[in-house]
């Protein structure tokens, strides 16, 4: 196979930076893939921190010193969350121990637990993709500097611009955009 076939070109021939290999451009657009796949598992670890910290916020803010005042002694304000408003209510709906109050301590608990669970395992998925990374990166600093890159220019080498590369020539915009 003639090597001019095998090498696309970013920016200036004339540096040894700009030869890139198809074998680098297929791991820079791996990284690229996996990089957009870290996004979504952000946002998924965001949306559960929130959910996470919403169901602990129902749950603390009805559980706070005074609540347990009126819990015991029915004597304090229970504060100003769901759970406190139903402590409050608890009286005339049976007492602190009431079917209402336990559901929704029920429902806070569970609401904690599934997003606990869901932060969890996008950590785990983030870890993973952590390590998937770190050896494709070094893949592709070791094919740039097989072809002439320093090694600091490939560790800082754009792997959205060298997938880019490596996407067909033929693809044109779509129209109106």
């Amino acid at each position: 196979m003639i090597a001019s076939s095998l090498t696309a070109h970013v920016g200036s021939a004339s540096r040894p930076e700009s030869a890139v290999p198809a074998h680098a451009q297929m791991l820079a657009a791996r990284l690229s893939a996996l990089f957009h796949a870290d996004v979504e598992i952000i946002a998924r670890l965001n949306d559960a921190q929130r959910r996470l910290s919403s169901a602990n916020d129902r749950l603390w803010c009805g559980l706070s010193p005074d609540a347990f005042g009126l819990v015991y002694d029915e004597a304090a304000s229970a504060g100003g969350s769901e759970i406190a408003a139903l402590i409050e209510a608890a009286p005339q709906a049976g007492g602190p121990g009431s079917p209402v109050v336990l559901r929704a301590l029920q429902d806070a608990h569970w609401a904690i637990h599934r997003a606990f669970c869901a932060y969890q395992s996008a950590c785990e998925e983030r870890r993973q993709l952590a390590v998937d990374v770190g050896e494709l990166s070094a893949q592709l600093t070791e094919a740039l500097c097989a072809v002439g890159w320093t090694a600091e220019a490939a560790r800082h080498a754009d792997v959205h611009q060298l997938a880019a590369a490596a996407e067909p020539t033929t693809r044109h915009r779509e129209p109106g955009r």
